[in-house]
């Protein structure tokens, strides 16, 4: 769930430390398990669900990456289930994130994984025949329409963009750190969270065709095609 975020400070409580190198995050992730949430400055919390981004894909997954077609790109891939999950399939598959400690899991559960941006140079770009935002990193810099437009550049002609949206009727960009429940937090960084209906309308606006949506255990999610 991560990609190249902003470097404000937090003004309270512990020294922050870059947000997704940070040690709650790598903590939460060597442990398989939270407390782990984003923070906002008001204090509201979002739980973040380490369990399931460290365990194996499960069927919410697998239903997205059934819909996946040619090479895929999983963008912010984090501990790597969805990249493993493909390559065992024998799919072709490459995983990024920023987070260190999350590429190196993903490389060590057998995936193909890089220590890379969304917005730094990435190999095969206008070739990736999906694109993976899963577990809300449509809020990737915290400004859909620039991740939309990246996107569209990865993908060749006719790809398919398939992203899980929040499970409330929400649109909010927002500056959150994460925060590990006992005082550890990060840096701040630049976020947004889109239900279904506001990234339907982000899509669409930005020249995306919505080929499906669905939900599964709970979770929304969107096929978008590059027209």
């Amino acid at each position: 769930m991560t990609g190249s975020p902003a470097r404000a400070r937090v003004t309270s409580g512990p020294a922050p430390v870059p947000a997704w190198c940070a040690d709650p995050y790598a903590e939460a992730l060597r442990a398989g398990r939270g407390p782990l949430y984003l923070r906002r400055p008001d204090g509201w919390l979002l739980p973040l669900d380490v369990e399931r981004w460290c365990a194996r894909a499960d069927a919410a997954d697998l239903a997205v990456l059934g819909r996946c077609t040619g090479p895929v790109l999983d963008v912010g891939c984090g501990p790597g289930r969805m990249v493993t999950a493909l390559a065992r399939s024998g799919r072709p598959v490459l995983g990024i994130d920023t987070a260190p400690f999350a590429v190196a899991r993903a490389r060590g559960l057998g995936g193909t994984a890089l220590l890379r941006s969304v917005f730094d140079p990435l190999p095969g770009e206008g070739r990736w025949g999906s694109v993976l935002l899963m577990d809300g990193n449509i809020g990737i810099g915290g400004d859909p329409a620039v991740l939309l437009d990246r996107v569209r550049a990865l993908l060749t002609p006719g790809g398919l963009l398939l992203a899980e949206a929040a499970r409330a009727d929400i649109e909010e960009r927002v500056e959150v750190c994460l925060d590990d429940g006992g005082g550890g937090r990060s840096e701040t960084f630049h976020w947004a969270r889109l239900g279904t209906a506001a990234l339907r309308r982000h899509a669409e606006f930005a020249g995306w065709s919505v080929v499906e949506e669905w939900s599964a255990q709970g979770r929304p999610f969107l096929a978008l095609r590059r027209t």
